[in-house]
């Protein structure tokens, strides 16, 4: 069977966008409010982060966010921006939609850094992800397992949810 061809166009985060988003998500029973990317076109225009929408046949397909000063201490303190809440629908998922939205960040990012820095959250939802990392050879940056930012220590209780990431990075 041949693929259809499609045309990906990448832009940034436009008003109309927020919440074209919303529902996109909404349609896959994801809660992404619309406020989220209110802030995030606030964001932007301070200059504190980029947000790349992916399209597909102008659909609204996917998005990431380059954070220019991480949260995470290490990436903070060494100032490698961080590639920050990254989606691509389900519907389009398995098409290099993720890869090209990565390609774009990281060209963005190595303008300004030698490494790019991301995290990964432990679930088997994020599976997709941890393999795309990988592929893309990011690394674990040696900390192990961190909590709202926090390391987390043997014997920590912590629970398992969105919180719980392995931060990786990349030279580039």
């Amino acid at each position: 069977m041949l693929k259809k061809s499609f045309e990906l166009k990448l832009r940034a985060l436009s008003q109309e966008d927020c919440i074209a988003i919303n529902k996109a998500f909404q349609t896959q029973g994801w809660n992404k409010p619309v406020s989220q990317y209110e802030t995030y076109l606030e964001l932007h225009e301070a200059g504190k982060r980029d947000i790349i929408i992916a399209e597909i046949d102008h659909e609204f397909a996917g998005y990431l966010t380059i954070q220019w000063q991480s949260d995470y201490p290490p990436f903070k303190e060494k100032a490698i921006p961080e590639v920050v809440d990254f989606n691509v629908l389900k519907k389009f998922q398995r098409r290099g939609i993720g890869s090209a939205l990565m390609d774009e960040a990281e060209q963005r990012i190595a303008l300004v850094s030698a490494y790019a820095g991301i995290g990964v959250g432990m679930t088997q939802d994020y599976g997709a992800a941890q393999v795309l990392y990988v592929q893309r050879n990011y690394v674990p940056d040696g900390r192990g397992l961190v909590c709202n930012h926090q390391p987390v220590t043997h014997g920590d209780e912590v629970t398992i949810d969105d919180s719980l990431v392995l931060y990786l990075i990349k030279k580039l």
